[in-house]
């Protein structure tokens, strides 16, 4: 009988009361653009989101003041929305404007409002439990080019992941490993960087040739990658990528809000910089091919998310990366402003060191080939797969 005391215990921990404080991508701001209200699931309840007459995009709590209809089923008309209950007429400011029935609008008339900006054609609002202003200057970056014809469209694509907490990828900005073994690519440089506000993974990695065609498993397919998350939920990910010596620039926005305290929903756009002598036709399908791809790999991830253990003390080797200095630059954007302490901020850089894991990884890979070889009755001796340097 095993002695309880030896066994690592597993904390699956709780997950925060709370919904982080920053900014918070609700989707592209063309899709908000109709003059009709849109339903926006988020921070534990309903959102509306609707542009007025001069295009400006303004959300709202979902819910009336009044006698609690639900606005996104309502009206817009004029500048404002209007409660499909009684009509009561709610402007962008939060206020109360107009009820047609009644002689005067109640003083205290007011409804919760999201600050809003558009960025990079992305609707983003603020979110803060204790209602601080919204702070302008940890907004994500411009992108120059995009929205110009220097780039294709950008394409979306939203995923349900109804019963994990966000945390859970996060972590993937450290997990080195997972590239390998649920994306299929062989990461051979990995690097972290954690400050302010900003968390950032640099790494270089080449696909497996035994998973040809699944997530990023092409052997001939070479990623550069530089993804950024500014804030606890908007991440910026540039990606330089060679396929078969086509080398291509691309923009992937990888983004979530949360719905509820154990739930979110993942979304994810992608940009490509359209490559000299390329026709509009061509640049647009390159586009749409690589949010296919992409979206294959965050299908990866969700499986993996909503049928593991949400774990509190993961049990780490040093491959691992730095999993619990992540959480604590993450666990800033989860307390009260005043308590977010030094340790939670200051510049912190670790890089993995992937010989090992590559050299196992190499002998596993020919050894699936030499097996797929045999099995389909080959002679010829497998390829070693080939692995870049990382510098």
């Amino acid at each position: 009988m095993t002695d309880s005391r030896s066994v690592r215990a597993l904390d699956p921990g709780t997950p925060p009361e709370r919904f982080a404080r920053g900014w918070h991508c609700l989707g592209l701001a063309d899709a908000f653009g109709d003059g009709k209200p849109h339903a926006v699931e988020a921070f534990g309840g309903k959102l509306v989101v609707w542009s007025d007459t001069q295009g400006d995009i303004h959300v709202l709590d979902g819910y009336c003041r009044h006698m609690g209809g639900d606005l996104t089923q309502g009206t817009v008309k004029g500048d404002e929305i209007a409660c499909p209950f009684h009509d009561w007429r709610w402007g962008g400011d939060g206020k109360c404007k107009q009820i047609p029935y009644a002689r005067r609008v109640p003083l205290r008339a007011r409804t919760h409002r999201y600050p809003v900006v558009v960025r990079n054609g992305q609707v983003l609002v603020w979110h803060d439990v204790e209602g601080s202003e919204a702070d302008h200057e940890i907004l994500p970056p411009e992108l120059p080019g995009v929205g110009t014809d220097a780039y294709t469209d950008w394409t979306w694509e939203v995923l349900d992941v109804p019963t994990a907490h966000c945390r859970e990828i996060i972590d993937n900005v450290v997990d080195m490993a997972h590239f390998f073994y649920i994306h299929f690519a062989f990461p051979t440089s990995f690097r972290n960087v954690f400050e302010n506000h900003v968390a950032t993974q640099y790494m270089q990695s080449r696909g497996r040739p035994d998973v040809g065609g699944s997530g990023y498993g092409d052997a001939d397919l070479v990623l550069e990658s530089e993804a950024s998350y500014y804030g606890p939920s908007y991440m910026i990910n540039w990606l330089k990528v060679d396929y078969k010596g086509f080398e291509t620039e691309v923009i992937l926005i990888n983004c979530h809000v949360p719905t509820s305290q154990n739930s979110f929903k993942l979304q994810y756009g992608v940009c490509v910089k359209k490559p000299d002598g390329v026709d509009e036709e061509t640049a647009q399908y390159i586009g749409r091919r690589y949010s296919e791809t992409f979206k294959e790999g965050f299908e990866q991830d969700v499986h993996i998310w909503l049928n593991k253990a949400p774990v509190q003390n993961p049990l780490l080797c040093e491959e691992d990366g730095p999993v619990y200095q992540l959480r604590r630059w993450y666990e800033q954007f989860y307390v009260d402003k005043a308590d977010v302490t030094q340790e939670m901020t200051d510049r912190f850089e670790f890089e993995v060191d992937t010989t090992k894991a590559n050299e196992f990884w190499q002998q596993e890979v020919a050894e699936n080939l030499r097996k797929r070889a045999e099995e389909d009755g080959s002679t010829e001796e497998p390829a070693s797969p080939q692995i870049m340097t990382g510098t």
